[in-house]
């Protein structure tokens, strides 16, 4: 018989979350997850659902890594010239997701966005594997190309131009950081009454409160 999707469902069971449990920053409460969801070995914990907005007020969501976190946020690295570097930089907020499903657990995180320094993005683009290296310089991320073997052309192309010299990092790809002014750890629990608990930016500081599910 086919899956009938409304009938999906999953009970959650394994914890709680209360604003006793959460450590007063939410920086170190995040640091905590994200090591419990490693120690659990859920696949890719760095793995994150990134939505920006367009010029129209159009949502666009895809999935990137997070690369470094600390107190001034989260950042990944992309191409500044791709969809998402061109609504970041016209509309510099964004909104994080992290879901850890054998935790039973997700991390929303919202913020205004700004680039890394050059210093940070060439460091990170120096720790690369070089075939992600050269890979920066083949792809005009987000454009319409002919087929495949217009990247595959083009990558033969840059390994000879750089064969026996370190790969400089392009000028079009770099770091973005959400620095964040909301964080929400959810923990799922029966009958869809999830624990949700939000800090909040307020004063310069973070105010902790429970949320409704």
């Amino acid at each position: 018989m086919p899956i009938e999707i409304a009938d999906l469902r999953k009970e959650y069971t394994l914890n709680g979350l209360d604003v006793a449990d959460v450590l007063p920053n939410p920086i170190a409460q995040f640091r905590q997850w994200f090591e419990a969801a490693l120690g659990a070995g859920v696949p890719e914990p760095n793995a994150m659902h990134l939505t920006t907005v367009s010029q129209e007020g159009r949502p666009s969501g895809r999935i990137v890594l997070i690369k470094d976190v600390d107190e001034r946020g989260f950042v990944f690295y992309t191409n500044y010239e791709s969809q998402k570097g061109q609504e970041l930089t016209a509309r510099p907020v964004a909104s994080l997701t992290f879901f850890y499903p054998e935790l039973e657990r997700q991390i929303r995180v919202t913020g205004r966005v700004e680039k890394v320094s050059a210093e940070e993005s060439d460091a990170y683009h120096t720790s690369r594997p070089r075939g992600s290296q050269i890979g920066a310089w083949v792809s005009h991320q987000s454009t319409v190309i002919a087929g495949r073997d217009v990247l595959e052309n083009r990558q033969r192309e840059l390994e000879a131009q750089f064969e026996g010299q370190p790969v400089p990092r392009p000028p079009h790809w770099g770091g973005f950081r959400v620095v964040p002014d909301q964080l929400e750890f959810w923990q799922g629990r029966p009958s869809r009454l999830h624990d949700r608990i939000r800090y909040r930016l307020e004063g310069g500081g973070w105010i902790i409160e429970r949320v409704s599910p």
